[in-house]
């Protein structure tokens, strides 16, 4: 018999999470039966925290369910033929050590994935931030070479691939952090332009100043205030591409206005929220291309790893703090 160690949520997050909101419990989990749709016993390897969990965890969970997540899972019994023990896996099972599964809704490591390459990159450069980035940037800013992309949160998890991604396709790339280190990491991975949000005098003089003639596309993490400064900046028949508000996540009183009608209006600008579950039949094709990216080195990635199960909240309120640079995973 094998203990599952999980995390619940105690008390729905008010305004900012607490780690008085989480409990953690423990979970004896059956062994496996010959015949049974319980067929694999995995163990978590390496945990993601992202901002999604913040606004999600109100919609999708009742207090007292196991905090929803993706891990890196390694397969540690089988009775499905499909997947031998020792296989790595990437799985949504929420914040808890081990689980069982019929592997239905278990996603494979690639299988050119090269040994040398961290497994904790498939919840990050090659998982879903990798895959926000890639079809954010194709399918919904529909960048093209020659133009001028902004991407604010620039140096997280999803920024800071959509940022490369837009240089590989010959894009000028602009990116805003919120830290002076954060900035010069932007540079270090190639964005031609970056600054520190948090110390420019204005933000739209220091807009204005990275792209003196605007932005053809917007990939947009944050929202509030800085998505209503950047809108005015658009160049005509621009396109934003709504990925987060990571702003306006832990606020107790919804922010007011301002209201985006009229620069949208005389500028033409096409402006589209999105989830990157919308292209889950193409989760291969952006697997294989971020991979080859990451393999050549035109995909530089950064990890910030907390050690310790015991840590998942104080990660996740770190992510949440903007402490990260790159893709926050803890390893377990």
């Amino acid at each position: 018999m094998v203990i599952s160690k999980a995390w619940v949520l105690k008390k729905h997050f008010d305004g900012f999470p607490k780690t008085s909101d989480f409990d953690m419990k423990t979970i004896e989990l059956p062994n496996l039966k010959d015949g049974g749709e319980q067929k694999l016993l995995l163990e978590s390897v390496f945990l993601s925290v992202d901002p999604y969990m913040r606004p999600y965890s109100r919609r999708v969970m009742k207090e007292g369910d196991i905090m929803i997540g993706t891990q890196v899972a390694r397969i540690i019994e089988s009775k499905n033929p499909a997947f031998a023990v020792g296989a790595f896996v990437v799985g949504d099972k929420g914040w808890r050590t081990h689980f069982i599964s019929d592997g239905k809704d278990l996603q494979l490591l690639p299988s050119n994935w090269p040994e040398s390459l961290p497994k904790s990159l498939a919840l990050g450069t090659v998982g879903m931030p990798g895959l926000t980035a890639y079809f954010g940037l194709l399918e919904v800013c529909k960048m093209k070479p020659g133009e001028t992309v902004l991407v604010n949160a620039a140096a997280g998890a999803v920024g800071s691939v959509v940022g490369q991604l837009a240089k590989i396709g010959g894009c000028k790339v602009v990116g805003c952090a919120g830290s002076d280190d954060k900035v010069a990491y932007l540079k270090n991975i190639g964005f031609d332009e970056a600054f520190n949000y948090k110390t420019v005098k204005s933000l739209d003089e220091a807009l204005r100043k990275a792209s003196p003639d605007g932005y053809d596309c917007f990939f947009d993490n944050v929202g509030g205030e800085f998505a209503s400064v950047a809108i005015n900046q658009m160049k005509k028949y621009g396109r934003i591409a709504v990925c987060g508000a990571i702003s306006q996540y832990n606020e107790s009183v919804p922010q007011k206005g301002p209201y985006v009608q009229i620069p949208m209006i005389f500028k033409e600008l096409q402006m589209e929220g999105f989830i990157v579950s919308r292209w889950s039949n193409r989760r291969e094709e952006g697997l294989q291309a971020l991979l080859k990216w990451v393999v050549e080195g035109k995909v530089k990635c950064h990890e910030q790893v907390t050690e310790g199960f015991e840590n998942m909240p104080m990660a996740f309120i770190g992510m949440l703090k903007g402490e990260n640079t790159g893709k926050a995973v803890v390893k377990v």
